[in-house]
C-alpha cells in the first residue's frame, strides 16, 4: 500500500475538482437514500391510510424516531387530500431521482479531471525521469518494458485510482447511511446483517491477494508483447531479408497467449468477487424476509407494509455498493502491482547528474585531457585502462583500433554519456563532472554511424534543438552538408516528412541531414563516430566533403574503421584492449615495425 499512498500524493495538484467531486458524491448518496425512502409514504399513506390517528401534538424524541416519523406521516394523510399527497409524492420522487443522477454526472465530470490529470502527471514524470538516466540504464533495459510501463502500467494505475476514489467517497458513505436507516427500523435484524460483512471482506481479501500477484505477472507479460512488437517493427527489413516472418509471428503468438492466460485468470477471479458478494447479500435478505414476514403474518411486529418494503428496498440498494466495495479492494491490488513497476523506474537514481557546485562553461579554448582514466560497465570487465592523452583545441584527432577495443566508450566519456570509473576527463583544466551537462554538451556536435532522425519534416530534423532558427540558416547548413540539392528534389522540399528513423531516405541522405544538423549547431568540438563506414562510395565522397567543411576551425575527434579517412589527421590514437598503445601521424605509425596501426592498415588494404 506504500506505493498507492505515493499515487495519492499526486491528488494534491487537483484538490479543487477532487473536492467538488467528493461533495457531489455525498449529495448523490443523500438523494439516493431519499429516493429509496420515498417508497414508505407511497405504501403507508396513499394506498393504506390510517383510519384514526392520535391528533395530539407529538414531541420529537430521538430514541423513538421511528414512532415519531410514522405518527407524523399518519397525521399528514388525514389533514390533506390523498390526491394532493399523491401528486406531491410523485413530484418528490421525480426531484430526488433527478438530483441523484445530476450529482452522479457531476461527480464523474469533476473526477475525470482528477483521473486524467494524475495519469498525465505520472506519464510526464516517467518520461522526464527517463531523460535523466544514463546510457547504462538503456543498455540494460528493453525498450518494450519502458513503453509498457509508460502506456499500460500507468493506465492500470489510473483505472485503479478511479475505482478507489469512487469506492472511498461513495460506497462506504452509502452503506453507512443505508445501515443507519435499517437500524432505525429494526436494530436486531440489522445487527445480524452486519455479521456477514466481515465474512465477505475476508473472502474478498483472499481474492485480492491472488489478484495482486497475477497482476504483476500480467504487466510483465504485456511488456514482453510490446517488446517483441517494437523490436520487430524496428527491424522489419532484417526480418524480411532473412525470411523470418513466420518465426516472428509464432514468437508474438507465444507471448500473446501467455498474456491471454494470465489475464483470463485475473478476470475469472475478479468476476468471482461480484457474484460472491451478491450471493451473501441475498442470503441476508432471505433470512430477514423470513423473520419479518413471519412476524407480520403472526401480527407480532409494528412494522407496516410500507416500512417492510422500504427495509427490503434499502437492502437491495446496498447490494451494488457492497459488490463495488469488494471490487475496489481487488482493483487497488491491481493498481499496486502496476504502481510497483512505475515507481520502480522513478526510484532509479540518475548516475550522471550535475554537482551542486557545477560551473557553466561558454567555450572551449585549450585542451581535453584524459587523466589516468578507467571505465567499466555495471556488469562487465574493465573497458578502458589507464587512458592518458591530450586533445588540443583545433586539432583533428583520429581514434582507431580493433572492434571492441574501447574507441566509442572513450569518446562517450567526453559528453558524459558515462562517467569514468576512475581517473578524470578535463576540459580546459576543469573536471567535466564539475561542469553542468547542458553547457558541456552545448560545445559538442556528434554524428554517429547509426543516424538518428525523427518522423518529422526535413526542416525540423535539421533544426532539432534550435526550433526558432531562421530558415535561411537551415538552408545554409544543408548546402554545407551537400544536402540542399536532394532536399529540393522532394515533393515538399524541406517540409517533406522523412518517416520513422528517416526510412524514406537513403543512407547517404540520412547522414548528410545529420551533418547539416551538426553544422547548424556550430559546435567548437566535433565528434564523428564511424560517420561514413556504412555508405557506398558515391555517398561517402559527398559525406566526406561535407565533413571536411564541417571540421574547418574546430576540434575534431574521428572514430573510424576505414583508415583511409584518418590519414590526414593531426594525430592518430591507437587503442587495443582498452589501452592507448600508439600515438602519432599516419606515416610515422606505418614506419614502426610490428605496430598495431601497421597491422590494421596492412590487413585492411591487403598490403
Amino acid at each position: 500500500m506504500k506505493q498507492y499512498f505515493r499515487i495519492v500524493k499526486y491528488l494534491k495538484e487537483f484538490w479543487k475538482p477532487l473536492t467538488a467531486s467528493t461533495v457531489c458524491n455525498i449529495l448523490f448518496v443523500v438523494f439516493a437514500t431519499l429516493s429509496v425512502a420515498s417508497i414508505m409514504p407511497f405504501m403507508d399513506i396513499v394506498f393504506n391510510p390510517p383510519a384514526q390517528v392520535n391528533q395530539k401534538p407529538v414531541e420529537f424524541n430521538l430514541f423513538q424516531l421511528r414512532e415519531y416519523t410514522t405518527l407524523r406521516l399518519q397525521q399528514l394523510v388525514l389533514n390533506y387530500d390523498r390526491i394532493d399527497l399523491l401528486l406531491g409524492l410523485c413530484i418528490i420522487l421525480i426531484v430526488t431521482f433527478f438530483m441523484k443522477n445530476l450529482f452522479m454526472y457531476f461527480q464523474g465530470y469533476f473526477m475525470s479531471t482528477v483521473e486524467q490529470g494524475v495519469t498525465r502527471r505520472l506519464r510526464e514524470n516517467l518520461y522526464a525521469h527517463l531523460h535523466q538516466l544514463s546510457m547504462g540504464f538503456f543498455n540494460n533495459e528493453r525498450k518494450g518494458n519502458l513503453v509498457s510501463t509508460i502506456v499500460n502500467d500507468v493506465r492500470v494505475v489510473q483505472e485503479s485510482l478511479s475505482v478507489a476514489m469512487n469506492g472511498m467517497f461513495r460506497d462506504p458513505l452509502q452503506i453507512i447511511l443505508f445501515t443507519l436507516v435499517l437500524f432505525f427500523f429494526d436494530w436486531s435484524l440489522s445487527l445480524f446483517m452486519c455479521v456477514l460483512l466481515p465474512i465477505t471482506g475476508l473472502l474478498i481479501t483472499k481474492l485480492g491477494q491472488m489478484l495482486r500477484r497475477e497482476s504483476k505477472l500480467a504487466q510483465e507479460r504485456m511488456a514482453d508483447v510490446i517488446s517483441v512488437l517494437t523490436e520487430t517493427l524496428s527491424n522489419v527489413r532484417v526480418v524480411k531479408a532473412f525470411r523470418m516472418e513466420e518465426f516472428e509471428i509464432n514468437k508474438f503468438k507465444h507471448h500473446t497467449f501467455s498474456y491471454f492466460k494470465t489475464m483470463r485468470g485475473i478476470q475469472r477471479r475478479k468476476n468471482l468477487a461480484s457474484p460472491l458478494t451478491e450471493f451473501l447479500g441475498v442470503i441476508t435478505v432471505a433470512i430477514i424476509l423470513w423473520f419479518i414476514g413471519k412476524n407480520v403474518i403472526h401480527g407480532t411486529t409494528a412494522m407496516t407494509p410500507g416500512a417492510l418494503l422500504l427495509y427490503i428496498g434499502i437492502i437491495v440498494q446496498m447490494l451494488p455498493s457492497l459488490k463495488s466495495f469488494g471490487l475496489v479492494f481487488n482493483s487497488i491490488q491491481e493498481g499496486v502491482a502496476a504502481a510497483n513497476r512505475v515507481f520502480g523506474i522513478l526510484d532509479i537514481k540518475p548516475q550522471i547528474i550535475d554537482q551542486s557546485n557545477a560551473v557553466v562553461i561558454t567555450g572551449f579554448h585549450n585542451k581535453i585531457k584524459f587523466d589516468n582514466v578507467y571505465f567499466k560497465y555495471e556488469s562487465g570487465e574493465i573497458v578502458l585502462k589507464d587512458v592518458n592523452c591530450e586533445i588540443n583545441a583545433g586539432e583533428t584527432i583520429a581514434i582507431v583500433g580493433p572492434s571492441g577495443a574501447g574507441k566509442s566508450t572513450m569518446v562517450d566519456l567526453i559528453p558524459r554519456f558515462y562517467d569514468a570509473t576512475d581517473g578524470r576527463v578535463l576540459i580546459d583544466g576543469v573536471d567535466i563532472r564539475n561542469i553542468t551537462m547542458d553547457s558541456l554538451r552545448s560545445l559538442m556536435g556528434i554524428v554517429t554511424q547509426e543516424t538518428i532522425l525523427f518522423n518529422d519534416s526535413v526542416r525540423n530534423n535539421i533544426a532539432y534543438g534550435h526550433q526558432d532558427v531562421e530558415f535561411e540558416k537551415i538552408i545554409a547548413a544543408a548546402k554545407v552538408a551537400n544536402a540542399h540539392d536532394f532536399i529540393l528534389g522532394f515533393p515538399e522540399g524541406y517540409e517533406t516528412v522523412i518517416g520513422d528513423r528517416g526510412v524514406k531516405l537513403s543512407g547517404g541522405e540520412r547522414q548528410r541531414i545529420s551533418l547539416a544538423r551538426a553544422i547548424l549547431k556550430n559546435p567548437p568540438i566535433l565528434i564523428l563516430d564511424e560517420a561514413t563506414s556504412a555508405l557506398d562510395t558515391e555517398s561517402e565522397i559527398l559525406v566526406q566533403q561535407a565533413i571536411e567543411r564541417l571540421m574547418i576551425g574546430r576540434t575534431s575527434i574521428i572514430i573510424a574503421h576505414r583508415l583511409s579517412t584518418v590519414q590526414r589527421a593531426d594525430r592518430i590514437i591507437v587503442i587495443e584492449n582498452g589501452r592507448i598503445v600508439e600515438t602519432g601521424k599516419h606515416l610515422s605509425l606505418l614506419s614502426k615495425t610490428n605496430s598495431v596501426y601497421k597491422k590494421l592498415y596492412e590487413l585492411q588494404f591487403q598490403v
